[in-house]
């Protein structure tokens, strides 16, 4: 019963072992399958990702490429484009470089075309002075023979003759080439001149060398003056001018050369009569506070000038001198606008012939500031301006245009020879300046006078100003080939003995009467 019990019971463990293992095998397959079928789904899942992540990867991919395309091709047209605008430039210059290649070979064959006809003319003369020489044999043998005079006689008198026929035939070819170079000279000297005039204009102020202060009431004067003067003097000796209290009501006047003290000068008394409190310490004090004002406005002038006719770099000590100009007239000229005017016109000459226009406006600005310098400084205001300009470091052709502006160094430059002409035009044109009376009429008479000494001048008229000379020449002495030559001597006369702006034109004037009387 025991074993029966026993083996029952092992029996059982076996059999429960074996569902127990049955039923844990079905219960892993199944897990397995759940497991599989899982995977599956994953592997499924995963594969669609990996699908949708190709299909996005591969639309950026184009996206980019195509961006990148559009971009490569805007850097493709703008390369092209450059490269065809410098194919064009280099078109154009090689079409420009090609006219005047023309225009040289033109100028070339000209040139030789000029050189083969003056050789053959010089030949002509050649072969013209050889007949001379024989003729004038024939001709000294005749005379001697005729008149018993000896041959070197005869010669003599020959030559005398024939100078006096090439005088004439020299005058008349003088006349002729004269003619022939004057019609393109004049032309494009008129046309430089007439573009740089009007294209200025200038304002002019008047004259002075004294300055007039307004004052509240005559009892000013009185403490202007001070107790025994003191308060005058004082002025005087600190601000440098002369002040001039007379029987003008409620005026005072400043005199002195020099416009910057006498401005200085002006402003102190302003100061002084505002204050109210007038004596030697008050006088010290103000015209400091208005000496470093007026600097201060100099300055600012001269920046402006610098400014308007568009150059920079001009050392400020200069700049203050042609602000200093502004308070200095020449002929009721204020020398400011004359020193604009000048750096304009020169400018524009200069433009005109292809200079260096910014330097030319420069050299314009600075021919005078010469003026506004210490009187007792030695030498013309042109050496002294030339000299303070090349101290602050102005560039050579500067500084030699401004001392050759009024010959004072021969002017050996294209830029001294425009500053010389901008400063006589802005000077010598009608209604630029004011000549003083007695100057005026001194110069015309010295005019006529050098025109009256030359031998066959019967009379002679200064017009236009003295602008213009003309010249009555006697006709039985005086033919009309010397006319030519008179009158350039008339000129060249006038040059050596004469200062004046501007030219002068001498007309000569030969006239032929016939009179007849009827009976």
């Amino acid at each position: 019963m025991g074993i029966e019990i026993i083996l029952a019971s092992i029996l059982c463990l076996i059999v429960g072992a074996g569902v127990g293992f049955f039923v844990r095998q079905s219960q892993a397959n199944k897990e397995t399958k759940v497991r599989l079928e899982k995977g599956d789904e994953i592997i499924e899942n995963a594969k669609k990702q990996a699908s949708d992540i190709k299909y996005k990867a591969r639309k950026e991919a184009k996206e980019i490429a195509k961006e990148e395309k559009e971009e490569l091709e805007k850097f493709v047209n703008k390369k092209q484009k450059e490269i065809k605008d410098q194919e064009n430039e280099v078109v154009r210059k090689e079409a420009k470089l090609d006219t005047k290649i023309e225009d040289a070979e033109k100028k070339e064959k000209q040139a030789h075309e000029k050189a083969q006809e003056l050789e053959a003319k010089k030949l002509e003369a050649i072969r013209e002075v050889e007949k001379f020489k024989i003729r004038q044999e024939e001709v000294a043998n005749k005379l001697s023979e005729v008149s018993e005079m000896s041959k070197e006689q005869a010669k003599q008198e020959l030559l005398d003759l024939m100078t006096e026929d090439a005088r004439v035939d020299f005058a008349k070819e003088l006349k002729r080439i004269e003619e022939e170079t004057k019609e393109e000279a004049e032309d494009k000297a008129k046309r430089i001149v007439g573009i740089a005039i009007q294209r200025f204009a200038g304002e002019y102020v008047a004259e002075k060398t004294i300055s007039t202060v307004d004052l509240p009431s005559d009892d000013v004067k009185g403490r202007l003056i001070g107790r025994e003067g003191r308060n005058i003097r004082a002025f005087e000796q600190i601000c440098g001018v002369d002040l001039i209290i007379d029987d003008t009501p409620e005026v005072v006047v400043i005199s002195s050369f020099n416009v910057v003290r006498r401005e200085i000068a002006r402003q102190t008394i302003n100061k002084l009569i505002a204050d109210g409190r007038i004596h030697p310490a008050k006088i010290e004090e103000f015209h400091d506070k208005s000496k470093a004002e007026v600097d201060k406005q100099l300055l600012t002038l001269g920046e402006k000038a610098q400014m308007e006719i568009g150059v920079h770099g001009i050392h400020p000590e200069i700049l203050k001198l042609v602000g200093a100009l502004n308070w200095r007239t020449s002929y009721t000229q204020n020398q400011y606008q004359h020193a604009l005017e000048a750096a304009f016109i020169c400018g524009a000459m200069a433009a005109e012939m292809g200079q260096n226009v910014k330097q030319a406006r420069r050299a314009g600005l600075l021919h005078d500031i010469g003026k506004v310098l210490d009187a007792s400084a030695e030498g013309s205001h042109a050496v002294i301006g030339a000299d303070f300009a090349k101290k602050y470091g102005e560039s050579p052709d500067v500084v030699h245009a401004i001392r050759a502006h009024h010959d004072d160094e021969k002017p050996e430059s294209v830029l001294a020879h425009l500053v010389a002409a901008a400063d006589a035009l802005s000077g010598a044109r009608p209604g630029a300046r004011k000549a003083m009376m007695e100057s005026y009429v001194s110069r015309l008479t010295d005019i006529e006078e050098i025109v009256n000494s030359f031998e066959g001048v019967s009379k002679s008229y200064a017009i236009s100003g003295g602008r213009e000379v003309r010249v009555f020449v006697e006709n039985d002495r005086i033919n009309d080939e010397e006319t030519v030559m008179l009158s350039r001597d008339i000129a060249k006369k006038i040059e050596e003995e004469m200062s004046y702006p501007g030219t002068i034109k001498i007309t000569v004037v030969r006239e032929t009467k016939a009179v007849g009387v009827a009976k």
